[in-house]
């Protein structure tokens, strides 16, 4: 009788062992891939990161298999003190490998080229990071692939790279750099669908690439961004001036803010209160929202548009009338 009552636990103490032992294996697996490493990925920490969003991170970039399985070994051999910045370590890394990378201080360099920085804050950027030297070869570079360059910019690469992360491999030459971010606006533009060759509305691609960088500052989220290509375009055929403040303030040097009567009077091929049309170039950086939201506005007859929400919520308008009406939502909530 009581050899029939262990049966069962002699089972599960068994099964138990069994599950143990999958596990040990798993986890040794874990911490030392089979198959060696990989190509070297790049990932981020960010100021405040815990290690669960480190680990998640690198997993993301393929570096670990099992971010779980890394914070467990973090638990029973000791987790190290990481410092914000970019790290390049292979992909299919072991534990110990990865830990003694991160464990010391950041070991690339990456420029962050966001949507919406002008040409002359990427350069900005390099300099920080790469020095006055390699930052002014870059400008010299930049000047000399203009003539070079499929969309045919009348005097300046403004908006024609592409947003994203671009490491500062050791020996990486700035003309290497700047061909880096050529090919990715190019990705990112036929992702859209803007070609060297396309027209909309009578409007060349390097016209559309500037009407996507006034899309790009006066939209701010992806959400605006069809509605306000839609206002430019409309505004275009209906002739006159488009009146968008991010290029006045472009002129100027400055990111946001708010634009003066004396600002509106500046004299300038980018003041859109002064001259009609598009303004000469592109004013910034643009990203693939805007770049669809041009290749693809939506119907509408929409001429206006004003922020009514502290959390970037547009409201357009297709008179003058229902504009000051969306002006006065805005003062009643504090917007303007």
């Amino acid at each position: 009788m009581h050899f029939l009552l262990l049966r069962p636990v002699k089972r599960t103490i068994q099964g138990l062992i069994a599950l143990g032992l999958i596990f040990i294996v798993w986890f040794f697996l874990q911490m030392n891939p089979i198959g060696g490493s990989g190509k070297e990925a790049i990932f981020t920490v960010h100021p405040g990161d815990s290690m669960s969003q480190i680990a998640s991170e690198m997993h993301t970039a393929g570096i670990i298999n099992s971010p779980i399985a890394f914070r467990i070994d973090t638990v029973l051999f000791g987790s190290p003190v990481v410092v914000a910045g970019s790290y390049e370590i292979p992909q299919n890394s072991s534990f110990s490998f990865v830990k003694s990378i991160i464990g010391n201080v950041p070991n690339v360099r990456v420029i962050n080229v966001l949507p919406g920085l002008t040409l002359r804050e990427v350069e900005m950027l390099i300099v920080n990071d790469a020095g006055n030297s390699f930052a002014n070869s870059f400008a010299q570079d930049v000047n000399a692939a203009i003539t070079n360059n499929a969309y045919h910019p009348k005097s300046s690469l403004e908006g024609l790279i592409g947003p994203g992360q671009y490491v500062l491999a050791p020996g990486i030459t700035p003309a290497k750099l700047l061909s880096e971010m050529e090919a990715s606006f190019t990705k990112e533009a036929t992702s859209a669908g803007l070609t060297p060759r396309s027209s909309i509305q009578g409007l060349s691609a390097y016209k559309l690439l500037i009407a996507a960088s006034i899309v790009e500052k006066e939209g701010y989220y992806p959400s605006n961004m069809p509605k306000v290509a839609r206002v430019i375009f409309n505004r275009l055929k209906r002739g006159g001036s488009l009146q968008m403040d991010s290029t006045v303030l472009y002129y100027l040097g400055q990111d946001g803010g708010k634009v003066t009567p004396a600002m509106l009077k500046t004299k300038t091929s980018y003041n859109t209160y002064l001259n009609s049309g598009l303004t000469p170039t592109p004013i910034c950086v643009v990203s693939s929202s805007a770049l669809n939201a041009v290749m693809h506005a939506p119907a509408g007859d929409w001429l206006y548009f004003t922020l009514v929400s502290k959390d970037g919520t547009e409201a357009f308008a297709s008179t003058f009338a229902e504009q000051l009406a969306n002006e006065h939502i805005a003062y009643s909530r504090g917007i303007r």
